[in-house]
C-alpha cells in the first residue's frame, strides 16, 4: 500500500481538490479529506481526522496536506501527528502540489522523499505569468 494523505480546509475546498486531482489522475486509493465548517472546532476537526485515519492503510505513514499554516485544520493535524513516526503536515496544499504527490506515490518513494516533492511541487506550482514571460 502506498503512504496515506488526507486533505484538511477550510470551508469546502478539501474534496473539491481531490475531485480536481482524480480528474486528471483517475480515482486514488488511500486518500481522504476533511473540511473545517463554520460551528466546529479543534476537537471536532480532530474526530474527523481520526474517523479518515480509520479508513486508511497507515502503515507507511500519513502526509496531512492542509491549507493554510497555523490554521485550525494545520493545528488540529499537528496534534495527531506529535510523536508519530512518518505522519507529518504541509501546509500550503494546492493542486500542483497533490497531483505530484499523488503521482509520486505510484514509485513508492520514502516517507522523507514524499514531504520533500510536496513541498517543492506545491512551491512549484505558483508562478506569475508575467514572471514566466520576461
Amino acid at each position: 500500500m502506498t503512504i496515506a494523505i488526507v486533505i484538511g480546509t477550510h470551508g469546502w475546498a478539501a474534496e473539491q481538490l481531490l475531485k480536481t486531482a482524480e480528474m486528471l489522475l483517475g480515482e486514488q486509493e488511500n486518500v481522504g479529506w476533511i473540511d473545517f465548517v463554520p460551528g466546529e472546532n479543534a476537537e471536532t476537526l480532530i474526530e474527523k481526522y481520526n474517523a479518515q485515519l480509520a479508513k486508511l492503510d497507515t502503515t507507511k505513514g500519513v502526509l496531512f496536506l492542509v491549507d493554510t499554516w497555523g490554521g485550525s485544520p494545520f493545528n488540529a493535524a499537528s496534534r495527531i501527528v506529535v510523536d508519530k513516526e512518518h505522519y507529518e503536515v504541509i501546509a500550503g496544499v494546492n493542486i500542483p502540489m497533490l497531483v505530484e504527490t499523488l503521482m509520486a506515490r505510484d514509485d513508492d518513494p520514502s516517507f522523507d522523499e514524499l514531504v520533500a516533492l510536496a513541498v517543492e511541487t506545491g512551491r512549484e506550482g505558483v508562478k506569475s505569468s508575467e514572471s514566466q514571460t520576461g
